[in-house]
């Protein structure tokens, strides 16, 4: 029930960042593509449907993590506390971008709210990659579970950790150039004309940062926790999940530059997944590793719930999801297609 638990948490948060993400992506592109207040309010449309309910990804993983691994989320919540108010603040304020500009009609208005959205998504695709720098890296947990990080170092490769470091700062622009990168498709995707021109740039400018970025992350693993790679090298059939990542990031740009939106935004959707499925395949048992003694570690093992618990919450779980997947392939379906500045989407 362990494995089971721990697939089951990571796949709810590969389905947070993969849709959430082109979210995150179109909020970083908000003003660097849209040139005009009427191709700003296209943007939004894209997203305008859906934006809400792919943040409950996010919810949905926490309150999993609360009931599988509790003590799991005592030590990350308390540890973290800070970093967590700060996403809630950057989401409260994306949400607040989205459904402010509308309110008044008055460009002044508007443009403050766009700048509001685009800074907020900006930040918050930066601070969810730098959150899984931390756990890659570790944590200096303590036999009771506990640990305290300052909020940021100086950024050399030597100096301590902190929740913003040199490692973890690297992950977060890994996070902005990959969800910037994923946005731009969608964008492709869903418009026409000049807009979904620019778009298509964009993404394969993103592209780039992302290949960057992502060799940089590769070997910084490697250098803040070697034995990262251990479960590759005792169970090979692990790198389905890297090989499969790296044929679709090329898809990506082939068929971006093939004018493909849909392909490519696809090809984008199995990239991230097959890097964070690689992330989970390499972190596995551990859920939180202990930078200062291996036996404070917390794995799948020693933070998971009571075998009854666990049995009937699958039952509900199983229930719940089946549930959500006919909602969101009900609003996906009934929003389809290209957006206008005359299609009616509420926003």
């Amino acid at each position: 029930m362990e494995i089971l638990w721990f697939g089951i948490i990571s796949f709810m948060l590969t389905m947070y960042v993969i849709l959430d993400g082109f979210d995150l992506g179109v909020g970083v592109i908000h003003r660097l593509i849209g040139k005009s207040e009427t191709e700003r309010g296209i943007l939004i449309k894209s997203i305008g449907p859906v934006w809400d309910g792919n943040e409950v990804w996010l919810l949905a993983a926490g309150g999993t993590m609360y009931f599988a691994f509790p003590k799991l989320y005592a030590s990350s919540f308390s540890g973290f506390y800070l970093p967590l108010m700060i996403v809630l603040w950057l989401l409260i304020l994306r949400a607040t971008g989205i459904e402010f500009r509308h309110q008044i009609h008055n460009p002044v208005w508007k443009s403050f709210w766009d700048t509001v959205f685009a800074v907020a998504s900006t930040l918050l695709a930066i601070v969810l990659g730098a959150a899984l720098g931390n756990v890659i890296r570790g944590v200096p947990l303590n036999q009771d579970g506990y640990f305290f990080l300052p909020l940021w170092t100086t950024f050399k490769i030597t100096s301590d950790a902190g929740i913003l470091d040199w490692f973890t700062i690297l992950m977060g622009l890994v996070s902005l150039s990959t969800l910037t990168m994923h946005g731009s498709l969608y964008i492709a995707m869903k418009t026409e004309g000049d807009l979904q021109i620019r778009a298509r740039n964009f993404a394969k400018l993103a592209w780039w940062f992302a290949f960057i970025t992502s060799l940089l992350s590769i070997v910084g693993t490697t250098y803040v926790r070697p034995e990262f790679w251990k479960n590759y090298s005792e169970f090979p059939w692990g790198f389905v999940f890297p090989v499969v990542g790296m044929a679709t990031f090329l898809y990506i740009y082939i068929f971006t530059s093939k004018k493909q939106d849909g392909k490519a935004f696809f090809s984008s959707s199995i990239f991230i997944a097959s890097t964070l499925l690689a992330t989970a395949f390499g972190l596995f048992p551990y859920l939180l590793k202990s930078s200062i003694e291996e036996n404070n570690s917390l794995t799948v093992y020693n933070t998971i719930t009571g075998e009854y618990g666990l049995r009937v919450g699958l039952v509900w779980w199983i229930i719940g999801i089946i549930l959500t997947s006919i909602y969101f392939i009900y609003i996906y379906r009934s929003f389809r297609g290209k957006i206008n500045s005359s299609t009616e989407t509420g926003y």
